[in-house]
């Protein structure tokens, strides 16, 4: 009897490319929890996030980043939560991006520096304690006799 074939290839014997781990393409969306919407919101207005859905009002709201989203998420007081991670946004321009959240009274942990990975960053914890970060890549300098 002859083994026919489908779309995993003939039967019993999966092809090379169905027996590779499916690939991870990007990250559709980032769900946060607050206990206060209206907080949240107006924190990540202020940062320049551009609200999509939901509002001050809603128990679930989410932002444009880039070609993803953040979402943010109403959980009751009674729900508690610790340091988890941070996420890395990259900006066009990190340098103005921080000098709108001081303008707007938030308070990052510091100024925008470059990291020794190929980025300038500054990191800002938003009000329920979720760590951000907001980089942009940078040049490396050109090799010695390269200038």
């Amino acid at each position: 009897m002859a083994a026919t074939s489908g779309p995993v290839g003939p039967v019993g014997r999966a092809s090379e490319r169905d027996s590779r781990p499916a690939l991870i393409t990007s990250i559709s969306a980032v769900t946060l929890a607050t206990h206060d919407m209206a907080r949240s919101v107006q924190f990540y207005l202020a940062l320049g996030f551009f609200l999509r859905y939901g509002g001050p009002t809603a128990s679930f709201s989410s932002f444009s980043a880039g070609s993803g989203c953040l979402n943010v998420t109403t959980e009751g007081s009674e729900r508690e939560w610790s340091w988890w991670g941070r996420i890395i946004f990259h900006v066009a321009d990190v340098d103005r991006l921080y000098g709108q959240a001081v303008a707007a009274g938030l308070q990052p942990q510091g100024a925008p520096r470059d990291a020794s990975w190929g980025e300038r960053y500054f990191h800002i914890t938003d009000p329920d304690g979720h760590e951000l970060s907001f980089a942009q890549p940078i040049a490396e300098p050109p090799a010695p006799g390269h200038g």
